[in-house]
């Protein structure tokens, strides 16, 4: 069982540990009566979707020999406007940088990872639109 301690500072700052042993700090923005000194906790939401399906498109891509020489995700986030105002849409760019990249295998791998086994995306499906892409940029 995964299992979480979040701990609060002063302000609207506080310090979550994770059951790993790392920790993060998450604040507000001043406007709301934070000092700004952390990631809020709907961006973190965000990355931790990006990171879950980064780790499988990068260890799918490495299976299939690509020469991946960069990789990252542009996740946004489209959030309503009324309370609690969550996630309407959520979109995520894969953007793969190699020698000699395929463009099936970078298609496979994020497919794959989008329908079958990113956690945080099938967590989240249902309550947001999740659209993804990929480019890819051979060097």
């Amino acid at each position: 069982m995964l299992q979480a301690k979040v701990t609060y500072v002063n302000g609207l700052q506080f310090i979550g540990t994770a059951s790993s042993g790392h920790a993060i700090v998450m604040d507000g923005s001043p406007d709301v009566g934070g000092q700004n000194t952390g990631l809020r906790p709907m961006e973190l939401l965000l990355v931790g979707l990006g990171g879950c399906s980064g780790m499988d498109v990068i260890s799918i891509l490495k299976k299939k020999r690509q020469d991946v020489t960069g990789f990252e995700m542009n996740v946004k986030g489209e959030k309503a406007e009324d309370y609690p105002k969550k996630f309407k849409e959520i979109s995520i760019e894969f953007v793969v940088k190699g020698r000699n990249i395929s463009e099936e295998a970078v298609k496979r791998a994020v497919d794959l990872s989008m329908d079958k086994y990113c956690s945080v995306k099938a967590t989240l499906e249902g309550v947001a639109k999740i659209n993804f892409s990929y480019k890819i940029i051979q060097e």
